[in-house]
């Protein structure tokens, strides 16, 4: 997920994308407590891709305000 496409995106599909990646994070860990995770650096992507998107979702609150 790159910046530069989530620019482009509004707050509500941030805020879904957001939602997707969180539920994506919550499968991972369960994953990876029953010992089933195979691409273990999925979960470093998948949590930058939400500090990302809260990034944007705040300069984007903090430019309208």
């Amino acid at each position: 997920m790159k910046a530069a496409d989530l620019k482009s995106k509004s707050p509500d599909e941030l805020k879904e994308s957001l939602l997707d990646l969180r539920k994506e994070q919550f499968n991972l860990r369960f994953q990876k407590a029953s010992g089933q995770l195979e691409n273990t650096a999925r979960v470093r992507l998948v949590r930058r891709g939400i500090a990302r998107i809260k990034t944007l979702l705040q300069t984007k609150q903090q430019t309208v305000a």
